[in-house]
């Protein structure tokens, strides 16, 4: 059987930009909460500082996804020998199930507030859609929401997209209720905006979820990882290959079938030099379980770190 040896071709990992999207959404809830805010001291109303204590709350729920974002990062311990990667997915959860409707009054100070609140969510948006765009490989947005395993990413665009939406519908409202005096457009606009951030807390927990049970690498990184490995002159078969996203990280477990080697001290070094390999193509596989078949046995090696 013979075998390309050309290398694949290298999957770039997520880990320097996950947590910029969620900055430029902090900084967009913190100046919408901060006009809202403003709003209530010029207007005394007590809705407007319902509504700015509840966006001072989307101020917070980013907190907690980058909370997520650095608790993931921490090191594998004695109680969480795989690490605490999936710690993002249950922030994430909880920050979905948090999604509340928007509703405002006095329609002038309404009005401006909606304006600025629109354009400091496009601006969060766009950043969100700029990182979207570097990953999702051609695929359409649904596509790669349905196999993204970028929770942060996830929530902040699903966020951001549901709160541009709903401060527009919220815009037409209150403009529909000044020009006609007819306050029917308003409540029509409230429910419109709450059947809209219930569907999307919806959809979003629902893939959450997913990840907090656990999900395989993304298809294209499966994909990839299977052609790296048929490419290796160490390896005649492979029989089995697993892998579990982990946060950034992927989990890796292969079971192949490797060509004779002459001693045990020889089979150990095709090996280290495959996970070398894979280590160069793959800067997010940072645990491989090995288990080569060989005639004799399988010989098992339990996951651990790659050494760099």
């Amino acid at each position: 059987m013979t075998h390309d040896t050309s290398p694949a071709k290298p999957v770039a990992a997520p880990h320097s930009s996950s947590s910029r999207p969620v900055y430029y959404a902090l900084g967009a809830n913190f100046a919408v909460a901060i006009a809202k805010m403003v709003g209530w001291g010029l207007t005394g109303s007590g809705t407007m500082l319902a509504e700015g204590l509840h966006s001072m709350a989307d101020t917070g729920n980013q907190g907690l996804l980058l909370l997520g974002l650095r608790q993931g990062k921490k090191p594998p311990s004695v109680r969480h020998p795989l690490g605490q990667g999936r710690a993002i997915y249950f922030w994430s959860f909880i920050v979905a199930l948090m999604q509340q409707p928007v509703e405002l009054e006095s329609v002038g100070i309404a009005i401006a507030i909606l304006v600025f609140a629109v354009i400091a969510e496009a601006i969060s948006l766009r950043t969100a859609v700029h990182e979207i765009n570097t990953v999702r490989r051609g695929r359409s947005y649904w596509h790669w929401f349905r196999e993204s395993r970028r929770s942060a990413l996830i929530i902040v665009a699903a966020e951001d997209s549901a709160a541009l939406l709903g401060l527009t519908i919220a815009l037409l409202a209150v403009l529909a209720t000044y020009f006609t005096g007819n306050s029917l457009y308003d409540a029509l606009g409230s429910i419109a905006i709450g059947v809209l951030l219930v569907g999307v807390a919806i959809t979003v927990s629902i893939q959450i979820k997913s990840l907090l049970v656990g999900e395989s690498a993304a298809p294209h990184v499966r994909e990839a990882l299977a052609q790296f490995f048929a490419s290796q002159p160490e390896i005649r078969e492979v029989q089995a290959l697993i892998t579990l996203q982990q946060g950034d990280e992927v989990i890796v477990m292969l079971q192949a079938q490797l060509r004779e080697a002459a001693t045990p001290q020889a089979l150990l070094a095709d090996m280290k030099r495959c996970e070398d390999k894979l280590l160069a193509a793959f800067p997010q596989v940072q645990r491989l379980g090995f288990e080569p078949a060989l005639s004799s046995g399988p010989v098992a090696q339990q996951p651990r770190p790659l050494s760099p």
